[in-house]
């Protein structure tokens, strides 16, 4: 037996060791990890002897539910630093228009902080979303940072939550897919030399 054998089997008799129906559960809390994801989760469960559209399932749940939390939580931060600014700018101009002077606008403009420069990398994640728009960002995002990176990023900047939570689900099941499929192909060229 060779070495990729023995791993596969001594997995397959851990898995067996936990009943059948938490084996679906382990493999979505798989998912739920960055960099794991449902890619790699999938791919835990089947070797670990779950069935391959199961471990599918359960790995892209998992995954899906992590990045819908990782959504949810990023869109209210931006809401409440959204209404912070602009609680602050309302303010300020009341402020102004109280006063009814002109001296008071000038005043009021020069205690605002000048807008900061963009990083790089948000320069270059801002370039990447305009040319290739968060379809792009989305099916392309797993080769470099996990889904939930990507997802917080897209609604951090202003992308509708909706928007990312649709195309985060079609990259999840659809790297998945690959994924599953792919070990399944490589299981059986192992078996069969």
């Amino acid at each position: 037996m060779n070495p990729i054998e023995e791993l596969v089997n001594n997995f397959r008799e851990f898995v067996a060791q936990v009943p059948e129906l938490i084996q679906p559960l382990i493999v979505m809390l798989a998912g739920a990890v960055p960099f794991i994801e449902g890619e790699g989760a999938s791919i835990i469960g089947i070797v670990g002897g779950v069935n391959p559209v199961v471990a599918a399932v359960a790995a892209a749940a998992g995954n899906f539910i992590c990045v819908l939390l990782v959504v949810l939580l990023t869109s209210q931060a931006r809401t409440a630093v959204v209404n912070r600014r602009s609680d602050r700018v309302g303010a300020t101009m009341g402020a102004t228009a109280v006063s009814g002077s002109a001296g008071g606008v000038a005043a009021v403009a020069d205690n605002q902080a000048p807008a900061k420069p963009s990083s790089k990398g948000r320069k270059r994640f801002e370039r990447w979303l305009v040319r290739f728009g968060v379809p792009g960002a989305s099916l392309l995002g797993p080769l470099a940072i996990p889904t939930q990176f990507t997802s917080a990023i897209l609604v951090a900047s202003g992308t509708p939550r909706g928007w990312v939570l649709l195309w985060q689900a079609i990259a999840i099941a659809l790297w998945t897919t690959i994924a599953t499929v792919s070990v399944l192909l490589a299981l059986q060229v192992v078996t069969m030399a």
